[in-house]
């Protein structure tokens, strides 16, 4: 049987804040949690600092062995703002004011002190690009080929990523299920991997803790197809019980 085709995506977090841990990124979650909705997987993530040398490096690099890349951080308008600057020159294109974010930007700091050059800045995208609808703040994200240009504000990307909903190609999406049990994963290591061998298209991930003075782990199976989700997690959880261990359904 044909193996079912895997989208994928990747993300670069810019910012000089998030590597300095002044900020925490909650970004990688959100987006991940979303394009699993979509039917794509989130293969890698890269956190740069706003250094147009690194982020050109990054963009090249991801957008290249992935279907989609998406970028969050550097897009407002101040000078360290350098992620669309970096994108044109990744892509080879120059940097251009788009007509209708001018307009957007123009409309939504009419009674705010107006679209200062500073401002306008967020109207920037390389020549060619389309926008990503932005109804918190007014500046737009940016797409262009496969790249999708996002704002580092996290409920501001919640926002473009709901813009997003329903239009990128993806496949289906991945369905997953716990079961979790006090033990040492090192004690039923090879029963998980024989396990995910036994049953085709699915991952079992394990992730131990320490709690209340002893070990255990949870384990999580993943699929696209919810029937082999089902089996596999009957399968381990009757594989666990035959060594005398309880099983936790949902986790622990």
């Amino acid at each position: 049987m044909a193996s079912e085709r895997i989208w994928t995506a990747a993300l670069v977090v810019i910012g000089d804040e998030i590597l300095s841990g002044r900020t925490q990124d909650k970004n990688v979650a959100q987006i991940a949690a979303w394009l699993n909705v979509q039917g794509i997987r989130l293969a890698e993530v890269r956190v740069v600092g706003d250094d147009e040398a690194a982020i050109v490096e990054a963009v090249n690099t991801l957008r290249a062995r992935n279907d989609y890349l998406f970028t969050t951080g550097g897009i407002g308008p101040t000078h360290d703002d350098i992620t669309v600057d970096a994108v044109a020159a990744a892509l080879d294109l120059p940097v251009v004011h788009h007509p209708r974010a001018v307009a957007v930007l123009e409309a939504y700091y009419a009674s705010r002190g107006g679209a200062t050059e500073a401002r306008l800045r967020m109207a920037r995208v390389p020549e060619g690009a389309d926008l990503i609808e932005n109804r918190m703040s007014g500046a737009p994200g940016i797409r262009i080929a496969n790249l999708f240009i996002m704002a580092g504000v996290p409920h501001i990307a919640a926002g473009m990523l709901d813009a997003l909903t329903g239009t990128l190609e993806g496949g289906r999406p991945v369905i997953s299920r716990t079961i979790g049990c006090w033990v040492a994963e090192s004690e039923i290591a090879d029963m998980l991997r024989d396990t995910e061998r036994a049953h085709d298209g699915v991952a079992i991930g394990s992730y131990p803790f320490f709690r209340e003075g002893r070990v255990g782990a949870n384990f999580v199976v993943r699929s696209p197809d919810p029937a082999a989700v089902d089996a596999t997690i009957d399968d381990l959880t009757a594989r666990i019980a035959d060594t005398g261990a309880a099983v936790v359904a949902d986790g622990i």
